[in-house]
C-alpha cells in the first residue's frame, strides 16, 4: 500500500527542516505497470532546500531516498525528483 501524501510530505519536512515540499502522486499514470500492480506509488517530488546548495544531482538524490529507504519498493516504487536550493528555480 502506497503512503499517503501527507505521509511522504511529513518524511520530507522532517528530514529537510525548513523547505519547500512539494509531493504528487502520478501513480494513476502507471496502472499497468508492473511497480504498481503490488500498490506501490510512482510519486513526483520538488524540494528547494538549503542543504542542496553546492551538491551534484546525484548527492541531492541520494539524500531523497534516504528519507524512504525503508518505504522501497513495497510503498513506493518511484520517485521523480527536483532537489534545488533556494538560489536556483524550479522549472
Amino acid at each position: 500500500m502506497r503512503p499517503s501524501l501527507d505521509e511522504l510530505r511529513a518524511r520530507f519536512e522532517a528530514a529537510f527542516p525548513g523547505a519547500s515540499v512539494e509531493v504528487i502522486d502520478d501513480s494513476h499514470l502507471h496502472a499497468g505497470h508492473a511497480g504498481a500492480a503490488g500498490g506501490a506509488g510512482h510519486f513526483r517530488v520538488r524540494l528547494v532546500c538549503s542543504r542542496f546548495a553546492g551538491l551534484p544531482t546525484i548527492a541531492r538524490h541520494r539524500l531523497v531516498y534516504d528519507c524512504v529507504r525503508d518505504w522501497m519498493p513495497h510503498r513506493v516504487h518511484a520517485l521523480n525528483i527536483e532537489a534545488r536550493s533556494p538560489d536556483e528555480t524550479l522549472a
